[in-house]
Order: C-alpha cells, then sequence, then structure tokens
C-alpha cells in the first residue's frame, strides 16, 4: 500500500510539473510575442522621429482632417507626397495605440511599399493611402494569430490577394491591428495582446471582432481600414466607434490567404461565410475602397470572385428610394437611443422624397437557434475548442468555451432540465449549452436546405413590399469593457444579414443624450430579466457615444447599400 500510494503521489505530482511547464511554455510564447510588438512600436517610433526631423515643416493635423477622396486628390497631383502622409498616420497611430492597445503590429514593410508605388507607370486609385488591416489577413512575413498562441510560430507565406489588390492600387499596409481570442467575440481581448479599448470612453470596448480597426479609425490613426464580419465583426465596431462599415455580400471581395480561426476561410465550405469589407470614417472612402478593389486584378487573382466592376451610376443616383424599415427585430431589444435613430431617420428620408415602408423581418428566434447558432455550433463546438489546445482562454471567453466543454449526456440533461423555460430560453439564449446539434451528414445537408429556404422566403417578403433597401437597427451604443462575451445572441440585428448573405452596412446618426440615458433607466426588454438587465448595465454610461443605424440592400446590390448610406449621412449631417 505505501508504495501505492508513493506512485499515486508521484504520478499527480509528475502531472502537476507538466501542467505548469505547459503553462510556463505557454506565457514564454505570449511575452516574445509582446516583446516583439514593442520593439517594432519603438524602431516605428524613432523612423518617425527621424523623418520629423528631417521634414519638420508637415501641416500634421491639415493631412489627418481631410477626407479620403480629398487625400488622394491631393497625392494623385502630387500636392502632398506619399511619404509625408505615411509618416504623419504613422505618428498618428503611435499616440492611438498608446491610449487604446488597438494594434498589434507595425508593417515596416511599408517603406519599401512606398518605394514600390513611386515606380509604377500609373497610379493607382489608392495611391499613397495608408491602409490598416486586420490581425488575420494575410500580409506576407507577419503573424496572422487570431490572438491564438498556437499560431504565434507560423508567419505567412504569401500576400492575400485583398492585400495584393489594395497595394497594386497604390495603398501601404502600414498596420495590422488586434482582435478578440479566436474572432469568436464583439468585445476585443485576447491573452497575447490584451483589451482593445474605445477612444471615446477607455471603460467602453469598441466592439469586435474587427474592434483593433475601429479603435485605430476612430482614433484618427488610419482613413481607411479593412475588416472582416461573419456576425456583424465590421457593423459592431462601427456602431461601437461611430465609424461607417460595409459588409459586402459574400465572395464579392476575395478571402483567398485570409486566416479564420486554423481553417483557410476559402477552403471552409459553410452556409453562413465570412466576408470581408471596408471601414471609414465617411461612405465615400467605403464606396472609393470598393472601387479601387473591384477591379481586374481582384478578378484575376482569385477567380472565384465574379467580374463585377462598382457600378458607379447606381451609387451616384438621385432616384427616390422605396424603403422598408422596421425598429426592432423581435428577437433582444435594443437600447432606448438605438431605436429612436432609425425613427428620426425615417423622418429624414420621408421628408427627402423617398418611400418608406413598414416591413417586418420574418421568424428571428428561428433564425438566430437554428440556423446561425447552429452553424457554428454543428459539431458541439469541437472544432471551436479545438484552437484553445494549449493556450489560455481569455476571461470575455470563458463562459462558451465551458458551456462547449459539457459532455453532450450533460447537454441533454440540461435541456431537459431547462425545458419549462424553454420560451424564454429560444427568447433570449444566454449560452451554446443548449443549442441543438448536427448529429449526421443528413442533418448538416438539411440545415443547408433550410438557411436556403428561409433566404428564399425573406427575398420573397422584400419583393412582395417592391423594396429596393431597407433601414433597421444595429446593436449599440458601446458596451463596457467585459459584457459582450454576456450577451451573445444581442448581435440579431447584424447576425440576420450574415444568414442571408446580403450586403449590409453601419452609418452614425447621432450620438447619446441625458433624455436617452433616463430612458434607459425604464428599459425592460421583454421580461426584465438577467439578460435585459445585463444590456441594461453594459450600455449605461453613454452619453456623448455614437449611434448608429443599419442600412442592407439585395446580394451583389453593394451600390445601393451604399447609396441609402450616403443618403442617410448627408441628411444626417444636414440636421
Amino acid at each position: 500500500p505505501s508504495a501505492a500510494l508513493a506512485l499515486l503521489c508521484g504520478s499527480a505530482a509528475a502531472v502537476v510539473v507538466w501542467k505548469w511547464l505547459g503553462k510556463r511554455q505557454i506565457q514564454k510564447k505570449m511575452e516574445e510575442a509582446r516583446s516583439t510588438r514593442d520593439e517594432g512600436v519603438k524602431k516605428m517610433a524613432k523612423a518617425v522621429q527621424q523623418f520629423r526631423e528631417q521634414v519638420s515643416s508637415v501641416q500634421k493635423d491639415t493631412i489627418l482632417s481631410l477626407p479620403l477622396l480629398e487625400l488622394t486628390g491631393r497625392l494623385q497631383e502630387g500636392s502632398l507626397s506619399p511619404k509625408t502622409v505615411l509618416y504623419t498616420y504613422l505618428e498618428k497611430a503611435l499616440e492611438v495605440t498608446q491610449q487604446t492597445n488597438c494594434l498589434r503590429h507595425f508593417i515596416p514593410e511599408c517603406e519599401e511599399q512606398l518605394q514600390e508605388i513611386q515606380r509604377q507607370r500609373e497610379k493607382g486609385l489608392l495611391y499613397g493611402i495608408p491602409v490598416s488591416i486586420k490581425d488575420h489577413i494575410g500580409h506576407k512575413g507577419h503573424l496572422s494569430t487570431c490572438g491564438l498562441v498556437q499560431r504565434l510560430g507560423t508567419l505567412v507565406q504569401e500576400d492575400s490577394v485583398l492585400v495584393k489588390v489594395l497595394k497594386r492600387q497604390g495603398a501601404i499596409p502600414f498596420a495590422m491591428t488586434n482582435v478578440p481570442q479566436s474572432l469568436f467575440n464583439y468585445d476585443c481581448s485576447n491573452p497575447i495582446f490584451g483589451q482593445t479599448l474605445n477612444p471615446f470612453n477607455h471603460q467602453k470596448s469598441p466592439g469586435g471582432s474587427s474592434g483593433g480597426e475601429g479603435a485605430l479609425i476612430a482614433g484618427g490613426g488610419s482613413i481607411l481600414g479593412i475588416g472582416s464580419d461573419i456576425g456583424g465583426s465590421i457593423r459592431l465596431p462601427s456602431s461601437f466607434c461611430g465609424l461607417c462599415g460595409l459588409k459586402p455580400t459574400a465572395e464579392r471581395l476575395s478571402v483567398w490567404h485570409t486566416h479564420l480561426l486554423n481553417v483557410h476561410v476559402c477552403s471552409r465550405p459553410t452556409p453562413v461565410p465570412c466576408t470581408l469589407g471596408p471601414m471609414a470614417r465617411d461612405v465615400d472612402s467605403l464606396a472609393l475602397c470598393m472601387k479601387a478593389l473591384l477591379c481586374q486584378d481582384m478578378f484575376q487573382l482569385d477567380p472565384t470572385v465574379p467580374p463585377i466592376p462598382f457600378d458607379e451610376e447606381v451609387y451616384s443616383s438621385s432616384a427616390p428610394l422605396r424603403v422598408g424599415y422596421y425598429d426592432t427585430d423581435g428577437y433582444f431589444p435594443l437600447p432606448p437611443c438605438m431605436r429612436r435613430v432609425v425613427w428620426e431617420t425615417r423622418g429624414a428620408l420621408q421628408a427627402a422624397g423617398h418611400q418608406l415602408v413598414p416591413f417586418s423581418p420574418p421568424r428571428i428566434h428561428y433564425v438566430m437557434t437554428e440556423l446561425f447558432l447552429k452553424t457554428f455550433f454543428a459539431d458541439g463546438g469541437r472544432a471551436w475548442l479545438d484552437v484553445f489546445t494549449g493556450d489560455i482562454v481569455d476571461p470575455s471567453l470563458k463562459s462558451q468555451v465551458n458551456c462547449c466543454k459539457i459532455p453532450s449526456l450533460g447537454k441533454k440533461l440540461l435541456a431537459l432540465i431547462l425545458k419549462p423555460l424553454q420560451f424564454l430560453l429560444l427568447l433570449k439564449l444566454k449560452n451554446v449549452a443548449t443549442i441543438s446539434t448536427c448529429r449526421s451528414v443528413k442533418e448538416m445537408w438539411n440545415h443547408h436546405h433550410q438557411i436556403e429556404a428561409y433566404r428564399t422566403e425573406f427575398i420573397a417578403r422584400w419583393r412582395e413590399l417592391r423594396l429596393d433597401v431597407v433601414l433597421c437597427p444595429v446593436l449599440g451604443p458601446a458596451f463596457t469593457t467585459g459584457y459582450p462575451g454576456k450577451l451573445l445572441t444581442a448581435i440579431s440585428s447584424t447576425m440576420l444579414y450574415n444568414v442571408l448573405n446580403f450586403p449590409a452596412g453601419v452609418v452614425p446618426v447621432s450620438t447619446v443624450t441625458e433624455a436617452d440615458e433616463k430612458d434607459l433607466k425604464l428599459y425592460q426588454g421583454w421580461c426584465d430579466d438577467p439578460w435585459d438587465r445585463t444590456l441594461k448595465q453594459a450600455v449605461a454610461g453613454a452619453v456623448g457615444l455614437p449611434v448608429a443605424v443599419q442600412c442592407v440592400a439585395l446580394p451583389w446590390r453593394e451600390e445601393l447599400c451604399l447609396r441609402l448610406m450616403k443618403e442617410v449621412e448627408t441628411l444626417s449631417r444636414e440636421k
């Protein structure tokens, strides 16, 4: 017995030591990654200082205040040099990331690209424009981490198609921005590079998963950024940070060599696909970016992208629009200020001569639980859990990860126990513990069919009302950091258009007022239950923060979506 006890104690001690060594190894990798980033920041700060010593007469504030269209004009005519613009934005980005922790890494090869564009025969549409890109968009020689330790050792071997096209259009990718761990969160925090903060209020989140982009652009450190969206990851940071952001139809822009978790996006067939899109300070910037990207280079480098150039005539049209609208999807009631601005925008559009038609999206409870969440957790979350192997889970994701770890039998028992609360769970699903899975290939194919059937139903209702576009709410204002992880399914307003694969964009139209804050105190949601109260806590203290609306069009009609966004932007600025 004593020998057995000694063996047992020795084995236990060995396991403890083994786990300690594993954690120590993870900590060492994270420390090395942070050190590499910090060294890159120091080198860039030194390069900016050297430039300032050589060129002391740069009007920094003037350059930073120029809208993208005006800046491109000045660069094209030669009244501003690409080098001056690049170093002005590098300097500002250093300042913004010091305050918000929005950058994952500077791209030192931006100097090489600066030299390259000066050798190009023709100036592209984005000639000399500094562009920031989200962490997982592939850039040769750099990491694509997704906030995961397991991805720290592998450098990207080739530029993504989108980065190649940006460069051929004369743009200068200069920074990669921070993301939440695994990208599956609309906060912006990971154990390696930490929490990114909202530049307008450091107690608030910039949104996610393109949160680093949101913070950098809103803080003035970038004039144009590229994010990605699979549930609202462009639109939510745009809403939280007061930016314009566009989620195009999937495959309108190439996703080749863009990495999502541990799999190539382009080789991962899914009925709810990831899409890349632009983020900027105004709608014209988004339109210019789309026009630049939808070129022959894009179509040749990625033959799966339909060769549809940007339709300037549709975007520039002044014909009245027939606009469907709604202020709630009936699933997760949004704060009063978000519904207020839908009604105000509706009134402004109607006064401007557009026709406004009430519209109600069908069966959002079904879409949320049976279509969207089931797509990502068809296997009970096992593939998602695999990406955390040999990693430390960020606190903002622990509740979801722990739910996925519950064995199948445990989930079935939990579902049985909670059956009396089934209606409440469907109304306001807190986590993924009770989501049904696809137990066979046949069930998976049936799930895909259900999504296609819903798209058909939605389009039929759209056409029945003869709509051009739809105006609707988006989640906001900015949540206090840490809260997005507690309210995964509050994203129904954006998630719907990922399931449908419709182009959708966000435009800031107002700010939170004292009256909005008073109305929030009366907010009860559907049931005044713990989830409604959590949302109330998440958005409290937001006076002065941006408030936005969402604009939607049918698939492949990005120009029409941008047209409505431009109209909304113009009317809100006039007001």
